[in-house]
Formats: structure tokens, C-alpha cells, sequence
């Protein structure tokens, strides 16, 4: 089939504008990932936790570009994995960073298992400390009944997605109005900042909570005008996501004690609800809280089934993740037995170290991808190099701190390097396909 055949046909198929395609960013961004790393960052960075949300959004800023770009060339459903294939060809390193990829959807569900169980228990008598075995147990809760609901209906929870983002982010809107005139400005003043490395430290940690506007390029084929939606749309949702966590990190710790923070870190911005509008919106925020969190496993958990499934076609995984059961990909059951064992293992701040690290180092790739691929715009090539660039001195922060810090972490990151690379050198290449997506 000619390329002019393949794009004509699914010209056919374009039902998206830029609502709907801003929409799918927005949504997938604030998913979880704001309610599980606000008070880690917060507790590191203190009042200077907007920046911190400020720089690790300018790192996303101009990785977006670059996806920008790569969408409207290489319009396809498989989104990173098709622009890292078809720019560098299928080979160990990107058979390898493929993997990566579905290996960095299996933490974040971790971070989200964690941040649902953290904000669930807030609304059960006295949940505000639980022990152990309730963490726990709304943990498996958490995982196990969007692993059932994608047993049965996968797309129940995708269709009230779009009333899930409605209700969070009007919590979250209320939140920011009522809280904002309440911030202490003392608290928030730059004299109680910490140096501006640690700065940067809290601002990379977090870094995976803008990881979700790269959903947009796998919803590409089906954008109408896509070479002016997908930029506009890719713009649009970064930019609104960059305000939405600075006013949201404004508020928090422009309202919160340092030891109120540290007491409140896995619930932080409920905490800093109730101070505006009482234990009313300490509920909603939890409430909301839940509902995302839980919305945003259920959506990974099918994405990273169907990312397993694509790999593993094209022979860069073994041929038994091809198979289904229970009329699932396989990659859905290990998505969610992996990903629930790290929630469970891993304190909140390992894991998202562990996932901003792999996003960092995906996103470096994609930079160098829009790099390597613009061959006429200098100016284009220099946002890209700035991206690839960023995205690497990010990654050295993360990787930094954590090794003096957070060994856990790394050490995670560590083994999953030596068997992703393992496995594909010595067993996988053999049966790799030309990649066709």
C-alpha cells in the first residue's frame, strides 16, 4: 500500500479537533501523577516548589515540540514507539528503549497504586495515618479492580473519562480560586528557598507528573488539519498543565507549614484544601483524588497491554506476550502484577524518581529523533538540541541524587537496564521484525 493510499484512508477516519486533542494531554498529564508527587516535591523544594514545577514543565515544553513535529510526519497510532523506529531504525538500541517505554506505563501505575491508596484512606476513619496492612490492601484494590474492569469492558472507564477530567479539574479550579488568598507570602518567600540545586532535584523528581501530553501523537491518524491541531494541541496542553501545577504548588505551600507538609506529604493537597474551605474541601479533593488516580490505572493498564502486545509483534519481545488470556494481552497481567508489587515495596518518592528518570531518558531519545529527522529548519533543529539537552541534564539530576539519597531507585533502574539490554542482545534481536506501525 502507498503512502498517499495509507493517509487518504485514514482521512476517513479523522474525527478529533483541538479539543479534543488538548483534551487527551490535559487528561492524561493530570492523571495521578500531580496527587502522588505534590508533596514530594514539596517537601524538598518548600516555597520554591512553583519553580520546581516551572523547570521540569519547560523540560516538557520543549519536548512536546519535538512531538509536535514527529506527529504530523508520522501520523500512526504508535506514537513514541513509531517515531523512535522509524528515525533510528529497528535495532538493539531502540528495540531495547521500546522496552524502556512499557516498562516506564508499569511504574507510573505503581505511582498512581500508591497515590489512590494514599488519598482512599484519607476517607476512611482515621486513614490520615494508615498502617501497613490498609495500605496495602487499598493498593491491591486499586490495581485489581481496573486489571478486572479491562478483563471485562476496557472501555467503561474510558468512557467517563471525560467526566473524570470535567469533575478534577473543577476541584482543583476551586481549590486554586479559594486558596490563593490565603497564601502566606512568608512562606513562599525566596529567602526560605533551599539552594538552587535542591531546586532543581524536586523539580526532576517530579518531572514524570507532566508525562501523559505524548497521548496525543497516538491519537494523530485520527486528528482532522493535523498539521495545525497537533502543534496547537500539544502547545496548549503543556502550557495549561505548566499554570495548573504552579498555582496548585503555589497554593500548597503557600498555605502549609513546612511540618504541616511533611506530616500531610502522601495527602498534600487535600491538606491544603481544608485550610480554605474547611474539611469540605479536604472530601473533595480526596474524592477527586481517588477518581483520577483511579481512572489513570484503568488507562494504563490498557495502554501498556496494547504497547506490550505491538512490541512483542515485532519480535522485540518474547512471542509468548503475542498470546492472550482471558481474550487480554498477556502484557495487561504483568502491567498490573509488576506494577503492584512496586507500590507495595516502594516508598512514593522511589517510584517517582524511578519513573521520571526512565520518562527523562525516553523523551532525550525523542528529542534527538526531531533532531535528527529536521533537515531543512535550523531553527527547528536548535529547539530539538535544546530539548535532547535538557532532557540529559535532567536526567543526570535524577540519577545524582538518587544515587546519594534514593539507592533504592537506582538500583531498580539498574537491574531493569541490565535485563532490558540483556535480553535483547543475547535472545530478542534474532526474531525482530522490520518495525511496520
Amino acid at each position: 500500500m502507498s503512502e498517499n493510499h495509507s493517509i487518504s484512508r485514514l482521512d476517513f477516519q479523522r474525527s478529533i479537533g483541538l479539543f479534543g486533542a488538548t483534551s487527551i494531554g490535559i487528561g492524561g498529564m493530570v492523571g495521578g501523577g500531580i496527587f502522588a508527587v505534590l508533596g514530594v516535591a514539596s517537601e524538598q523544594a518548600g516555597g520554591s516548589t512553583p519553580i520546581a514545577f516551572f523547570v521540569a514543565g519547560l523540560v516538557a515544553a520543549l519536548t512536546a515540540f519535538s512531538y509536535a513535529r514527529l506527529s504530523v510526519k508520522y501520523q500512526s497510532a504508535g506514537g513514541t514507539v513509531a517515531f523512535i523506529d522509524k528515525v533510528f531504525g529497528v535495532d538493539d538500541f531502540t528495540g531495547s528503549l521500546n522496552i524502556i517505554l512499557w516498562a516506564g506505563y508499569i511504574v507510573t501505575t505503581a505511582l498512581y497504586a500508591s497515590a489512590f491508596s494514599n488519598y482512599a484512606a484519607t476517607l476512611l476513619p482515621g486513614g490520615t495515618n494508615p498502617g501497613p496492612s490498609l495500605f496495602r490492601i487499598l493498593t491491591m484494590t486499586g490495581v485489581i479492580i481496573p486489571w478486572a474492569i479491562n478483563l471485562t469492558n476496557a472501555g467503561l472507564v474510558a468512557r467517563s473519562e471525560g467526566l473524570i477530567v470535567a469533575i478534577k479539574m473543577a476541584i482543583l479550579l476551586v481549590v486554586i480560586a479559594a486558596g490563593v488568598p490565603t497564601v502566606s507570602l512568608e512562606r513562599i518567600n525566596p529567602s526560605t528557598w533551599p539552594a538552587a540545586l535542591s531546586i532543581l532535584e524536586a523539580g526532576m523528581l517530579i518531572f514524570v507528573a507532566y508525562e501523559g501530553f505524548e497521548l496525543i501523537a497516538n491519537a494523530s491518524a485520527d486528528v482532522r488539519s493535523p498539521e495545525k491541531t497537533l502543534p496547537r494541541a500539544f502547545a496548549l496542553s503543556v502550557g495549561i498543565v505548566i499554570a495548573l501545577y504552579v498555582l496548585i504548588a503555589y497554593v500548597v505551600v503557600g498555605s502549609l507549614s513546612p511540618s504541616e507538609i511533611i506530616a500531610s506529604s502522601d495527602f498534600a493537597l487535600a491538606q491544603a484544601a481544608s485550610t480554605s474551605l474547611g474539611h469540605i474541601g479536604f472530601i473533595m479533593v480526596s474524592i477527586s483524588a481517588v477518581l483520577a488516580t483511579f481512572s489513570a490505572i484503568n488507562a494504563t493498564l490498557y495502554g501498556s497491554a496494547r504497547l506490550s502486545f505491538t512490541i512483542a509483534t515485532e519480535g522485540e519481545l518474547p512471542a509468548s506476550l503475542e498470546s492472550r488470556t482471558w481474550n487480554q494481552p498477556v502484557g495487561l497481567h504483568i502491567t498490573a502484577l509488576i506494577g503492584l508489587g512496586l507500590a507495595v515495596a516502594l516508598p512514593v518518592e522511589s517510584i517517582s524518581a524511578l519513573a521520571s528518570a526512565i520518562f527523562l531518558a525516553i523523551f532525550a531519545v525523542v528529542n534527538a529523533a526531531a533532531f535528527k529527522d529536521e533537515i531543512s529548519v535550523r531553527w527547528v533543529k536548535s529547539i530539538s538540541a535544546v530539548g535532547v539537552i535538557g532532557c540529559v541534564v535532567s536526567l543526570v539530576i535524577v540519577v545524582a541524587r538518587s544515587v546519594t539519597s534514593d539507592p533504592i531507585a537506582m538500583k531498580v533502574l539498574l537491574i531493569l537496564l541490565v535485563l532490558v539490554l540483556g535480553a535483547e542482545h543475547l535472545f530478542l534481536k534474532k526474531k525482530r521484525k522490520p518495525f511496520t506501525g
